[in-house]
């Protein structure tokens, strides 16, 4: 996946100036030093459970966890990994909704550190520029890999739309199911969660329910 840090740094100011940045205390730095870091922490932690590191089955386990987490489930928290987004103007004047539908979500509650699965929808109505169609589903991507609760991660994918394309005519809406609740807890099983984040045109009640009704 090509990257552009520069992008995902002004992504970062614009969501702080928005208040819906991730809590993080700074940049990640000694990729390699962190990730060793947490390999000899989750060792800690599977001892603690009396799990036997001498197992042929355990004993590589922290180094893999390890490195889940830093390059799969959370490298959305290190801007470096921000996707390049190819945004070209809007030459031919287009100005109907563009919807992306059923975009594959699969993030981790940061109250538990347990998978939320579902799927995004994205739709935007172009000002001067449009958006490259994978770059939003790449874009929401980045954002669910971080621990996350759902209302944070639908005003970040927003939001970061909001800031590339120079325009408040975004919707965004999540369907999720959370392991939190399914495997734990209240355990159940067919529940799911659904939050939007609608702005600009798709406030107004004919633009919001056409938006709607073309996703259901």
């Amino acid at each position: 996946m090509k990257t552009n840090k520069k992008l995902g740094l002004e992504v970062h100011n614009f969501l702080v100036s928005q208040g819906v940045e991730t809590p993080m205390t700074g940049e990640i730095k000694n990729k390699e030093k962190k990730q060793d870091n947490i390999k000899q922490l989750f060792a800690q932690i599977m001892m603690e459970m009396n799990l036997d590191l001498n197992d042929d089955s355990l004993n590589g386990t922290p180094e893999r966890v390890a490195k889940m987490f830093m390059n799969e489930m959370f490298y959305g928290l290190d801007y470096t990994n921000f996707p390049k987004c190819t945004a070209v103007q809007n030459k031919m004047n287009y100005d109907e909704m563009v919807t992306v539908d059923n975009i594959t979500l699969a993030s981790a509650c940061e109250h538990h550190f347990v998978v939320i699965d579902g799927f995004a929808t994205v739709s935007y109505i172009p000002n001067k520029k449009v958006i490259g169609l994978s770059k939003i589903n790449r874009i929401v991507d980045f954002f669910a890999k971080r621990p996350q609760i759902q209302e944070r991660l639908t005003e970040q994918i927003f939001h970061a739309l909001s800031y590339i394309l120079d325009t408040k005519n975004i919707a965004v809406k999540i369907n999720a199911v959370h392991y939190c609740v399914k495997a734990r807890g209240v355990k159940d099983v067919t529940s799911n969660t659904i939050t939007t984040k609608l702005g600009g045109a798709y406030r107004e009640a004919n633009v919001r329910n056409e938006f709607l009704n073309l996703i259901k």
